[in-house]
């Protein structure tokens, strides 16, 4: 009888064999791939008609909070002047400075203040629209950081009113509106039905151009995003070139967004942004990595 011992199978052998450490790689980016989505991945876009009415009652509810302090002509210019010397200890550029140079061109000062006019409404409320119909979960995102702080600068126009630098002799700057055109404002702040021209701290027109560009770069993958920073740039120089605001104004408002963004969390990422990472992880996926069919066909 023969007593030595068979060697042992080589599938059994094979079988023992310890995995190479990279063969779970593209089957761990597999699981991935196909896993489904997260519940917060996923965000159902808000119903319209509800949007409609609320993004409305706030704006009404805003322009009407702002008539609330148009009759504070006294407090405004006292408020005018303090802004003014706060600015001068702080050593905050010269508003003449950068008006100065938008004089030299006639031109210049009317698209200046078509932008003013025209741009600001227009370009949150488009913002708003694309964020609605592309990125649900960043609109909703958006829309309540922009209410908290529409909200925070009515309190801001009620408890300091604030004529702009354009009504103040002291600054020596031009009403660029008046003289050049267009202007939304009339010609007499305490007689001007359309609009408080008190409201000068903080300025919304920059608090919504920041918000717009950070929205945007929040909400898009392309690689030219930083670019939409311009739009609160341009914002910048328009609002003080024109004398309607200070740089104060400004800085308040940037204040206020931080504060926002702080307390209304980030959406989570959607259903598209996951779609891209999935992809990626699936195309990082080296060649190499990939495991052999070693004995397939034996």
């Amino acid at each position: 009888m023969d007593s030595r011992t068979e060697p042992a199978d080589s599938a059994s052998e094979s079988a023992s064999e310890p995995e190479p450490p990279d063969a779970a790689i593209p089957a761990a980016a597999s699981r991935d791939a196909l896993a489904p989505l997260r519940p917060h991945d996923t965000v159902a876009r808000p119903p319209l008609l509800r949007e409609l009415l609320l993004v409305v009652g706030l704006f009404a509810v805003y322009k009407a909070g702002r008539m609330l302090a148009t009759g504070h002509t006294d407090a405004a210019f006292t408020d005018a002047h303090r802004v003014w010397d706060w600015e001068r200890f702080l050593h905050l550029p010269d508003e003449g400075a950068l008006q100065g140079a938008l004089l030299h061109s006639d031109p210049l000062v009317h698209i200046a203040n078509t932008y003013y006019a025209t741009v600001h409404f227009p370009a949150t409320a488009a913002f708003l629209v694309w964020l609605y119909l592309r990125r649900p979960a960043h609109y909703v995102w958006a829309r309540r950081v922009l209410a908290l702080v529409t909200a925070a600068a009515l309190v801001g126009h009620l408890a300091f009113p604030l004529a702009p630098p354009r009504l103040l002799a002291e600054t020596g700057l031009v009403d660029t509106g008046q003289v050049y055109g267009p202007t939304v404002y009339g010609a007499h702040p305490a007689t001007d039905a359309m609009a408080n021209q008190f409201a000068a701290m903080p300025s919304l027109h920059f608090g919504w151009a920041l918000m717009v560009a950070i929205g945007l770069i929040a909400a898009t993958r392309s690689r030219l995003r930083p670019l939409w920073l311009l739009h609160p740039l341009l914002t910048l120089l328009v609002i003080v070139g024109t004398a309607n605001h200070y740089w104060l104004d400004a800085i308040v408002a940037t204040a206020l967004l931080c504060i926002a963004l702080a307390v209304v969390h980030p959406p989570h990422r959607t259903v598209t942004t996951a779609g891209r990472h999935q992809e990626h992880d699936r195309t990082e996926v080296p060649v190499r990595d990939l495991p052999e069919l070693v004995g397939a066909g034996r």
